[in-house]
């Protein structure tokens, strides 16, 4: 259906809220533009190798038939994951797709492209013979060409070890069961499709394996207060989203700005059962909990009943980064008994404390036999920094974020994720200052940032191997009076030991001011990701 273009609203955006909202970003913009020398990214052993070839260079051609004869001696039974372009909205796949591929009866799918070496042994493992046409079938020299095929072309379909997937590429599900995110098999014998292969150097373990799902604010004050509380709908309302679609839009809200119409299409809790099922689930928390605490009706200014914590907690997040421009809206003795909230029920937390130095200590979780560290930062709001003895947030500069990083390698965190509060709200592109400090972020050692504040869903940027997501939008709050502020994205990740090997994409939309719910990536879904890929060129390179 048709939708307001993303240039229009953001011009509408722009004029109806320069006169209602103050803000300010206090990046810093003489940092000079990032270094374009090159780098290698940090992978473990055993990944696939660097970008290599053209396809056109390295195809060759489509030899007869797979024999025993022709796979590996001493072979092993391996592991092999149907897989396509990163961008893609397929989930799983059959038998039979892959035989109308090769037939030619595909609408899908024009060609299935193998590596030569593993060809034979993933053909005989399907029991598929190779067309009599050639076009059909295509075959590369490496991993780094097939998955630099599947980015340039979605209309191919591809077949990898478990070992070789990387997050350039999806992993497809195989009859109804899943090798990677939330709900994956744990037993890498549980997985139904193996190909007699040679032996991999580092064997895939599907027990090795373990998931994160991270999502953008949650505010507990406002519009969500009132439908949790004065409503009495309850402190698990929020989270307990199931999928929706959008069936129109009206005009106009407060802001003078066109509005989706929504349509619950069932599956109540899916939200919820995403956040419960990774195995580490974390948000922004975008307002102090003090032990006294307002309701507001409106405005900016924000504090939320602490026992609305136990939805957080009931939803399955496990952390929640408290640095950001509203921490401190309780004053300083917010902070600390903010602090004193979460730790009550369980929660973890980073980015605000008692002092600098507390307030920039990474909050630390065991996963998947892997210590991970999250560190968070605030660049907006800079007088509820921190100091020496003044509780405030942590503040984002390249000399802190190389100082906490560090820290953490040296306590033992195998991977490190930096949730920064930071941009410009209402806008899906980084400014140059923003991008700089994005990849210091990452020169200084981290394995991934996820950043927030803008309210909208933003770019993501591929750096030296690294994700940056700019923004994730809106999770849990009340900002009802535009679609792009309704919408946000949820992130899953699959972690193969310390390895990021998979990432998942899940566009949501707000209901009831307070709740947000899936939308189908191939439907209604495509406007919230294709307003991350538009802001995100020359940024991605799948």
């Amino acid at each position: 259906m048709k939708r307001t273009p993303l240039a229009v609203v953001i011009g509408l955006v722009a004029v109806a809220l320069a006169a209602t909202f103050a803000s300010g970003t206090y990046f810093p913009r003489t940092l000079g533009s990032p270094g374009t020398s090159p780098s290698p990214s940090k992978q473990a052993s055993g990944a696939p190798e660097s970008p290599g070839a053209s396809a056109s260079a390295s195809a060759s051609p489509v030899g007869p038939s797979p024999s025993p004869s022709r796979i590996p001696a001493g072979a092993a039974n391996v592991p092999i994951v149907p897989v396509v372009d990163f961008r893609s909205t397929l989930t799983g796949l059959q038998l039979s797709d892959v035989r109308s591929v090769l037939s030619g009866a595909s609408t899908r799918f024009s060609t299935l492209e193998l590596v030569t070496g593993d060809a034979n042994g993933i053909l005989a493992a399907l029991q598929l013979a190779r067309p009599s046409d050639a076009t059909r079938l295509t075959l590369v020299r490496d991993v780094a060409t097939l998955a630099t095929d599947l980015a340039k072309d979605s209309k191919r379909l591809a077949f990898l070890r478990a070992s070789q997937v990387d997050p350039r590429v999806r992993a497809l599900g195989w009859t109804g069961r899943q090798l990677f995110g939330v709900h994956r098999v744990r037993k890498t014998s549980s997985w139904p499709l193996t190909a007699r292969l040679s032996a991999d150097t580092h064997p895939f373990d599907a027990s090795t394996t373990w998931t994160v799902a991270a999502g953008g604010d949650i505010l507990l004050d406002r519009g969500v207060y009132k439908q949790v509380e004065v409503l009495g709908k309850g402190v698990d309302f929020p989270f307990a989203g199931g999928t929706a679609e959008i069936t129109g839009h009206s005009c106009c809200s407060i802001f003078g700005l066109p509005f989706p119409t929504t349509r619950r299409t069932g599956n109540p809790g899916a939200v919820r059962d995403l956040l419960r099922s990774a195995d580490l689930a974390l948000a922004n928390f975008e307002n102090p909990a003090p032990n006294s605490f307002t309701y507001h009706t409106q405005g900016t200014v924000f504090s939320a009943d602490p026992r609305l914590i136990a939805g957080v907690r009931n939803a399955g997040i496990d952390y929640v980064s408290i640095a950001n421009n509203h921490i401190g809206d309780a004053g300083r003795a917010g902070i600390l008994q903010t602090i004193s909230n979460l730790d009550r029920f369980g929660l973890k937390h980073s980015g605000a404390g008692a002092t600098a130095a507390a307030a920039h200590k990474a909050a630390y979780m065991r996963v998947g036999g892997v210590t991970v560290a999250v560190l968070a930062y605030d660049t907006i709001a800079k007088y509820y920094a921190a100091g020496p003895s003044t509780p405030g947030s942590a503040q984002l500069t390249v000399a802190a974020v190389r100082a906490d990083v560090a820290a953490a390698r040296r306590a033992g965190a195998k991977v490190v994720i930096v949730y920064p509060h930071w941009g410009t709200e209402y806008d899906p592109t980084p400014f140059p200052g923003q991008q700089a400090l994005a990849r210091a972020v990452i020169d200084a050692g981290a394995d991934m940032v996820i950043g927030n504040h803008a309210h909208w869903v933003g770019a993501m940027e591929i750096y030296r191997g690294h994700p940056i997501w700019y923004a994730l939008g809106n999770f849990v709050f009340d900002q009802t009076w535009s679609e792009p502020t309704m919408e946000g994205m949820l992130l899953e990740l699959t972690f193969r030991g310390s390895t990021l090997v998979q990432v998942r994409l899940h566009p949501t939309i707000i209901l009831d001011a307070a709740q947000p719910n899936f939308l189908d990536p191939a439907g209604d879904g495509r406007v919230v990701l294709g307003q991350l890929y538009d802001a995100s060129r020359r940024l991605l390179p799948w």
